[in-house]
């Protein structure tokens, strides 16, 4: 194990969190239920490779690596894993078998840098602890790689810019994996709202949260960074934004901590905010990681209908429907099933690698969440609205 990830697992504090991230547990007429295969939302991007498939190294090997960010690969038509890191090494050793990965290409956080020696691996995909994204970033630049990195960014404005500047630095490409931005039900709800479905848009509402259980390295405030806001309610941050197609411009925001059983010392466990936008549209969102039934949905109310994403954000059946006036009823379903979610965004930031195209979501989106997070936690603490600037 690294100094700087000893170090930061010394500060993050308790056994239960220590216990947890060592076993990487981290992680057109009526549209009438209608079912599109994903292939089809797959051919308008389909990158010119010339047989060249970019390759991935693994930066820790948790649930959403192992459980959806992998398999996606595997299904991928332009990506492919090359390498892993993980500080164990038999759990690494097994992975790579199933990956075909060679067990020379299984690095630890110590040896972490000399992923620059290994031309096989173009990019790294960040699956660590929200704390330690902007060094693995960082140093991963350093290294020559490009950077996908989950959502959050990081765990402050000033990370994300440091993250941003070294891989301009270093001319590599910095992705965020906002991967609803790249789902063919998100893409159609942004496609119709633009097209005038709904009329002006006037309200949007949406709600994000589980129940999380106790132990979890989510609860404690240096490797997450804050509680559902940040891990869940970003999903919603996100939808008010791309389907609006505007920035908040003021929040006025309230947190609250009702169950007292030790879960939530360190971070909040429930979350309401509301945004204005430049036109006028209002945002109500919440979230919570106190409850399992408040669901994951966006709901975009405008002057002549309404569309409605639900589920919204999970990795497979989301659903969209709308009623709009003199139009038939939306029911739209995409055939998507978990991890082509996965598959889809590693493809195409795989393809902004092949064509040197700057990613939809790259570092400056979330920089821009962060910003608006950080807003957000202001309110909740001055009980005032908070301006945002551009």
């Amino acid at each position: 194990m690294s100094p700087s990830r000893r170090s930061f697992l010394k500060q993050a504090g308790s056994a239960v969190a220590l216990g947890a991230f060592a076993g990487e547990t981290f992680h057109g007429a009526t549209l009438a239920a209608t079912s599109i295969p994903q292939s089809e939302t797959d051919q308008a991007n389909s990158p010119a490779t010339g047989g060249k498939k970019i390759g991935y190294c693994i930066v820790g090997l948790g649930r959403i690596s192992m459980g959806q960010f992998m398999p996606g690969v595997k299904i991928s038509k332009d990506s492919k894993i090359v390498a892993l890191v993980s500080g164990h090494r038999d759990k690494a050793e097994r992975i790579a078998d199933e990956y075909g990965v060679p067990h020379s290409a299984i690095y630890n956080y110590e040896n972490y840098d000399s992923i620059r020696d290994n031309p096989a691996i173009d990019a790294v995909y960040i699956a660590l602890p929200n704390g330690m994204h902007a060094e693995y970033t960082i140093r991963a630049a350093k290294a020559g790689k490009h950077v996908l990195c989950e959502k959050p960014m990081a765990n402050s404005v000033q990370e994300c810019e440091q993250m941003i500047a070294a891989c301009k630095q270093a001319d590599r490409k910095l992705m965020i994996a906002y991967r609803c931005q790249y789902e063919p039900t998100n893409l159609k709800a942004i496609e119709l709202l633009r097209q005038g479905y709904a009329g002006k848009p006037q309200i949007v509402t949406s709600s994000n949260g589980f129940n999380i259980r106790p132990g979890e390295w989510r609860l404690n405030k240096k490797m997450a960074g804050g509680g559902p806001l940040v891990d869940v309610g970003i999903y919603s941050i996100q939808a008010t934004r791309y389907l609006t197609g505007e920035e908040p411009t003021v929040v006025e925001a309230y947190s609250s901590v009702i169950d007292h059983d030790g879960r939530f010392n360190e971070v909040e466990e429930n979350v309401v905010w509301t945004f204005r936008f430049p036109s006028g549209v209002l945002a109500h969102c919440a979230t919570s990681y106190g409850t399992n039934f408040i669901g994951g949905s966006v709901r975009v109310v405008g002057s002549e209908g309404m569309l409605e994403l639900n589920p919204a954000f999970g990795y497979q059946g989301l659903h969209l429907t709308g009623t709009a006036q003199s139009k038939p009823p939306l029911d739209v379903a995409f055939s998507n099933p978990s991890p082509r979610q996965f598959a889809t965004e590693a493809d195409y930031f795989s393809d902004c690698i092949l064509q040197n195209k700057k990613p939809k979501t790259g570092g400056e989106e979330g920089l821009q969440d962060e910003r608006i997070i950080t807003a957000i936690y202001q309110s909740c603490a001055q009980g005032k609205p908070v301006k945002l600037t551009a």
